[in-house]
């Protein structure tokens, strides 16, 4: 997956950052050439509410976070040659449970397979990521655990992250996951990402599986 998907997911669901829209391809950012085909590709490879079954979800498509970046000394990993043609996200939540859609569609499928070699398959992205959230961590917030996960192989590409942190409040401690779905098919890259209570883990990670499968059916570029 592209970084900036990655990062905006966590960045937006865990530390409550702004989100900063890009308006241009800084040097090591990918080139932004939105078509109307790929960005209709891209709406229809997100989540919708009829999706998520039960009642009481709410939120619905926002504007995608094209900005962020991730950079670390030693890993900087190369943006500026893939192109993208299509980006769409939606975010929902409901019961103390938060969910965050992304889906880019890059112009070759080639490029898909040049960003996850890059973004995900080196082992320094995973290092790099760690580094930055945990920076980002308030005084109120201790990072327990972040790894990698073993996840059903639904497309090609597929890869599942998990970040465990203790939460200190009204004098109690509370365990928060975020989970992070990668999954890449053609020259579609989805992000799934789901916040929750840890003690919720069993069905969170079934419904995971359930929500993927149902982008990747409607992905159509």
């Amino acid at each position: 997956m592209p970084r900036t998907a990655l990062v905006a997911a966590f960045v937006a669901l865990v530390i409550g950052l702004p989100a900063v829209a890009a308006t241009s391809a800084p040097p090591n950012r990918e080139q932004i050439r939105f078509n109307p085909a790929d960005q209709a590709a891209a709406r229809a490879a997100v989540l919708r509410r009829a999706d998520l079954g039960s009642e009481g979800w709410i939120g619905g498509t926002v504007k995608p976070d094209l900005s962020s970046t991730m950079s670390c000394p030693g890993y900087n990993p190369k943006q500026s040659d893939l192109v993208l043609t299509g980006a769409a996200e939606a975010d929902f939540h409901h019961a103390g449970i938060g969910l965050q859609s992304i889906a880019q569609v890059l112009r070759t499928r080639s490029m898909v397979a040049r960003d996850w070699k890059r973004t995900v398959v080196d082992p320094r992205a995973l290092t790099c990521l760690r580094r930055m959230l945990t920076k980002q961590l308030t005084a109120n917030e201790r990072l327990v655990s972040f790894r990698k996960l073993a996840f059903r192989p639904l497309a090609r590409y597929t890869a599942a992250y998990r970040l465990l942190i203790a939460v200190r409040t009204q004098g109690q401690r509370v365990l928060v996951m975020v989970d992070v779905v990668l999954v890449g098919r053609s020259r579609t890259e989805l992000t799934l990402t789901v916040a929750a209570p840890f003690a919720a883990r069993a069905s969170i990670s079934r419904a995971e599986v359930r929500l993927a499968r149902g982008l990747l059916a409607r992905v159509r570029a």
